[in-house]
């Protein structure tokens, strides 16, 4: 009897111990595959960019798209204001907006979630923006406008009511005693066109300008002196939500390493608005001769 029960024992004994390292093994195998899971769920998740109507938003979110999916990594985009982009990068239904600019242009944006919001890399910086002139005209700033408005057909060619830019033109057409000049709201297209066909003639012209912006490619022109108090240079940032670099770790590190030459951006737009490149291809066409940039992102170097 007593044998019996040890040897019943015993194998009792075995038993559990093989039932246990059985259970010990697969846990081990089921913590590896969700490890590799993870992993694997991470490279192929989709990353999606914010995108506003605006080109200095198309371009550079083309290009990063691009080198994204080089990479290994599907990439999507939600077209809508910036507002809503910044709400959704906070709600992190949005991963990337490549197109912010701060500290000025979009303060209250960043001020309202900036709790919630990280600066990932700054694409380029001290961007100017303001009244702009061609070359061949004889004045250099604001105060060479004082009484001069014949020359210019007494008017400042701008932007739609409401723009930031045309709420700061009339504040200094104020303070500079401009009165005898007229602000002709129109939209950007419109005020292109109306400028260029003054530049055409060689005619003395004011306008509102920025960078980038393909005019600059187009035209030679320069700002006038004595607005900084009004137009402030901005850096453009890319943002994303604080959380990503958890998230999302290599693709945080490769964007961390972005940047891109304001000339480069203006010489797409003007090869996709004047020969109506797609911004597509341009993106490819930049791709393939910055490979040096690109290996650097993409972390290769």
């Amino acid at each position: 009897m007593f044998t019996s029960y040890k040897s019943k024992k015993a194998i009792l004994v075995f038993a559990v111990l093989l039932l246990s390292m059985i259970v010990l093994f697969a846990c081990g195998d089921s913590e590896e595959e969700v490890d590799n899971g993870g992993k694997e769920a991470e490279s192929n998740e989709t990353i999606v960019f914010g995108m506003s109507n605006w080109s200095s938003t198309r371009v550079p979110t083309d290009i990063i798209r691009l080198i994204l999916e080089e990479a290994g990594y599907e990439t999507d985009e939600t077209h809508a204001d910036q507002p809503l982009i910044f709400m959704g990068l906070e709600n992190e239904n949005i991963d990337f907006f490549m197109d912010a600019w701060l500290p000025h242009t979009e303060e209250y944006l960043w001020e309202q979630y900036q709790e919630s919001l990280i600066k990932v890399a700054t694409s380029y910086e001290d961007v100017p923006l303001g009244w702009v002139v061609p070359t061949y005209v004889e004045a250099d700033s604001i105060d060479d406008l004082v009484g001069n408005s014949d020359q210019y057909t007494d008017q400042i060619i701008g932007l739609s009511p409401g723009s930031g830019m045309t709420e700061t033109s009339m504040q200094m057409m104020d303070d500079y005693d401009l009165e005898e000049y007229e602000y002709v709201s129109s939209s950007e297209s419109a005020m292109m066109a109306n400028a260029v066909r003054f530049i055409e003639r060689e005619e003395a012209v004011i306008f509102l300008g920025w960078r980038p912006h393909s005019m600059f490619t187009q035209f030679d022109l320069k700002f006038l002196d004595g607005q900084d108090d009004y137009f402030k240079s901005d850096n453009v940032y890319v943002i994303s939500y604080d959380g990503i670099q958890e998230k999302h770790p290599e693709v945080y590190d490769m964007l961390s390493r972005w940047s891109i030459d304001v000339e480069d951006l203006e010489e797409i737009m003007y090869q996709h608005e004047e020969n109506e490149v797609p911004f597509d291809e341009l993106a490819e066409e930049w791709v393939e001769d910055n490979r040096d940039k690109v290996d650097y992102i993409l972390g290769n170097e």
